[in-house]
């Protein structure tokens, strides 16, 4: 925890640290003076064509109703850029809606813009193209400015009740980081502690159903079974294993299993059904709420972005909606190039774990049960790195994907960017899930002359007798959320603070101005910049969280528990970097997330989908259930005395006789065993699919269409329960709309009779 006094943003002059509640009330005053700020090199490195363009391209500015002040020290030339009321007058005129009265404003007393409408004119006009098709991006990257940014005006308030980790438990200001930041900001951090707050009963529940795994530690009879099983042999796999196990050795396997493959598997997963509805409904209900507090209930975004550009362009034609079948084709087929990718990725790393397994066991045999842990820790290990690397070329191919359609506008191009780059993403990350879960555990592998049909996975290779990879996504899931939320948090704080040191000790370098306006427009500079991309980036970080909080969560019940961790360090590391070591984001006007809402309603759909066919081919649950009602002993009736399950590993082990492997020799102690055992439902004379494998299969397609109809059912019936908006918030609406009217009517002249 730091206390206020330990609350810097920026170094003074003499090497001191200036904390930011005790600026100097003359540097704040003159700071307000300025709304941005451009940076070039100093005048000396300059080539005249550069300062030409520098010229030209401030008068155009003034042209256009702007003022500038140039002050240079040792090192930059810096750019005060303010706006002048006309262009606001003009932007409020635009802005009026058709069926109101226009607001008579008096000249002796103006209304007041609002900080982040000033931020947002200026730097609309400064990144529109200019007389020479030139804008101020072109001209950042050809050199002529280094820089710019929006200035910090004085944020204590934040400061003090925010963006510090003492306030990690107290409610967040939505009101004051809308003043500041604007609404697009706001929302999002509304968004993210509601999700936070909606977590709690979720990671309950799902501790309650692991938990309930530990007082069935020792109490399972498949675990009695196996742990007393010390006369059935498992057959060696073709692949790196040259020797039989007694079943009893996965004793501790069988164990750690049934801590998250049991009978509260199923429950949990419909509940998460219909937490992530009852979520997302009641943020509806909330965001209608906030919406409405900000007088934004009735505001129209394309209706913005025209104000804007008649604003800069009195002279703007209104470009068209355009679509194009080739581009939406070629699009196409980019993006399953790009998913295929994604897929045969996931096959690589089942190289890399059939590869290094077998080399590891070669190297080191007396290691093989250590073998298999390195092998799947370290496969996802690799899959993360993978992850890291392959974010940052989804982010580009989106990218020109996205340019390639010719969006209309930079909202149109944000939409389309969002859904290209989450399904990048979405599959990046989750494609190694989906592979394990459902595709790795039906691979072939060689017993005899025969191939047969049989389970895959790392764990199998240590003579685990179950079906399905339940471990290994188990594992897989928690490696991979476990570094996603402890080293990318790191490296999301670390990486901007440590910039923003390096930052100021180049300036700590140099001669610091005594001008206060002069050493504001320093400490604003030698923050970290801001791009597109900031919020945006953070949003999808909690996107792919949420999937991995409800997609496979009937294998890993903790993953909301680690979500909710996560996110009471995610909001303040944010606000710290927002607030304190970020140059401060340019604020945009929003009244809801955006397609990020459809992004997580797709996510909830695809979460039952998932974990209804986890919990039928995955897990073990469908076949026990099978077991226990049509195979076992209470197959015409419970028996108190007797366990339902009693002899449910035999009946799930299929036999197969020795004499047929093809080098029997090579295998050790295969002298004195005539029979070994695996896990399957095969026939022992010719090895082919039992009848008891068409049953389990046809009651696993059936639990599967139960489930997702049932749980899709709850989905809609919750939605349909708990309205989007309010009745308050409607009948809000609603007397705006009659008053309206009223005035309206009202001021009409009343007609005369003839």
């Amino acid at each position: 925890m730091q206390d206020e006094e330990s609350l810097q943003i920026w170094e003074g002059s003499e090497g001191d640290s200036f904390p930011m509640m005790e600026m100097n009330a003359r540097e704040t005053e003159a700071s307000e003076q300025w709304d941005y700020v451009l940076v070039a090199g100093p005048c000396t490195q300059r080539d005249p064509r550069q300062a030409r363009r520098q010229q030209q391209f401030l008068e155009e500015l003034e042209g256009k109703g702007f003022q500038y002040k140039v002050i240079e020290d040792q090192e930059k030339v810096f750019f005060g850029i303010r706006a002048d009321s006309r262009v606001f007058a003009l932007y409020r005129t635009l802005l009026t809606e058709p069926e109101g009265p226009v607001p008579r404003v008096e000249p002796a007393r103006p209304v007041p813009i609002l900080a982040t409408t000033r931020i947002r004119i200026v730097n609309f006009v400064l990144n529109s193209k200019m007389a020479n098709g030139d804008t101020l991006e072109d001209l950042v990257r050809e050199g002529v400015f280094e820089t710019r940014f929006a200035l910090h005006k004085g944020p204590e308030a934040l400061v003090k009740t925010w963006a510090q980790w003492r306030s990690m438990v107290h409610k967040q200001p939505i009101d004051a980081i809308r003043d500041y930041f604007g609404e697009k900001v706001a929302l999002y951090f509304a968004w993210l502690g509601w999700y936070t707050y909606m977590l709690v009963p979720a990671a309950a529940v799902g501790l309650i159903v692991f938990l309930s795994g530990f007082a069935l530690f020792e109490a399972s009879q498949i675990s009695k079974e196996i742990c007393e099983a010390h006369h059935i042999l498992l057959c060696p796999r073709g692949d790196n294993s040259r020797r039989y196990q007694r079943l009893s050795d996965t004793c501790t396997f069988a164990k750690l299993t049934h801590l998250f493959d049991n009978e509260g598997t199923v429950l949990f997963a419909i509940f998460m059904a219909l937490w992530a509805t009852v979520f997302l409904e009641i943020w509806k209900r909330q965001r209608a709420r906030v919406v409405l507090h900000w007088d934004l209930y009735g505001w129209d975004e394309d209706q913005e972005e025209m104000a804007l550009e008649l604003i800069n362009c009195p002279n703007y034609q209104l470009r068209p909606h355009q679509h194009s079948y080739l581009r939406s084709t070629v699009i196409l087929i980019l993006s399953l190039f790009m998913v295929c990718l994604m897929i045969g990725m996931a096959h690589v790393l089942v190289v890399y774990r059939v590869l290094a397994a077998a080399l590891l066991n070669s190297a080191l045999p007396f290691l093989e049960k250590q073998v298999t842990t390195a092998v799947v820790v370290t496969g996802a290990l690799v899959h993360y790195v993978t992850i890291v690397v392959m974010t940052k070329i989804n982010k580009c191919v989106a990218l020109k994907l996205c340019d390639f359609e010719k969006p209309r506008t930079f909202s149109e191009r944000e939409r389309k960017f969002t859904i290209k780059f989450f399904t990048l993403q979405f599959f990046t990350h989750f494609s190694s899930l989906i592979y394990i879960a459902f595709i790795l555990g039906s691979l072939p592998f060689l017993l005899g002359s025969t191939v047969t049909l049989g389970i895959w996975c790392s764990w199998q290779g240590n003579g685990s007798w179950r079906s399905g990879c339940m471990m290994d996504l188990f594992l897989q899931m928690a490696i991979i959320m476990g570094l996603k939320q402890t080293l990318s948090n790191c490296m999301e704080y670390l990486g901007p603070w440590l910039a923003h040191k390096c930052r100021l000790m180049r300036v700590k370098r140099g001669c610091r101005s005594r001008d206060p306006e002069l050493r504001d427009w320093e400490h604003n500079y030698c923050l970290n910049p801001v791009n597109t991309f900031s919020l945006f980036d953070e949003f999808m970080e909690m996107m792919i969280q949420y999937g991995f909080t409800t997609v496979f969560v009937a294998a890993f019940p903790l993953a909301p528990l680690l979500a909710l961790f996560s996110n009471l360090v995610e909001i303040r590391l944010d606000a710290i970097k927002m607030v304190r070591l970020r140059q401060r984001l340019v604020p945009r006007k929003a009244k809801d997330i955006g397609t990020w809402l459809q992004v997580l309603e797709t996510i909830g759909v695809l979460a039952v989908i998932a974990n209804g066919m986890v919990i039928a081919f995955t897990s073990e649950f469908i076949p026990r259930v099978v077991y226990k009602y049509h195979y076992g002993p209470c197959r015409q009736g419970a028996h108190p005395a007797v366990d339902c399950l009693t002899g449910y590993v035999n009946h799930s082990l299929s036999v197969f006789y020795t004499k047929d492997f093809q080098d029997p020799v090579r295998i050790e102690g295969s002298e004195n065993v005539t029979e070994c055992r695996y896990r399957d439902y095969r026939s022992a004379q010719d090895y082919h699919l039992s009848g008891q494998f068409w049953v389990l299969l046809a009651v696993r397609l059936a639990f599967l269409i139960l489930f997702e109809h049932i749980a899709l059912c709850i989905k809609l019936i919750a939605a349909w329960f708990v309205p989007d908006v309010p009745q308050a918030v409607k009948n809000k609406v609603l007397e705006e709309k009659y008053q309206r009217l009223r005035e309206k009517l009202c001021s009409r002249p009343k007609s005369t009779d003839v």
